[in-house]
């Protein structure tokens, strides 16, 4: 009962329509862009090997994604950077 309740009122269970609704947005946009998901990581892959080359950057952890603003689309990269111990300890390279 306290569902067709929340229903009428406008209450949502958001988490799975709103996922549902990021997904397609990433479809339409990826469709549009004429960026196909494989070179979407081949695009990550090099970006990842030529940042680290300058910076010391957490490789598993880089989101690069595309996305929809108003109308144009932007292609959005987090990549987090690590402090020199961070490395050492994602290198195994502690003791050196």
């Amino acid at each position: 009962m306290a569902s067709l309740f929340d229903r009428l009122m406008g209450r949502r269970n958001a988490g799975s329509g709103n996922a549902a609704k990021q997904r397609l947005q990433l479809v339409l946009v990826t469709d549009r862009s004429d960026l196909s998901p494989e070179k979407l990581q081949a695009m990550k892959d090099e970006i990842v090997a030529v940042i680290s080359k300058y910076v010391n950057i957490a490789a598993d952890k880089v989101e690069i994604n595309v996305e929809q603003r108003q109308r144009d689309n932007w292609l959005v990269a987090d990549i987090p950077l690590l402090k020199d111990y961070e490395r050492a300890l994602n290198t195994g390279l502690e003791d050196a």
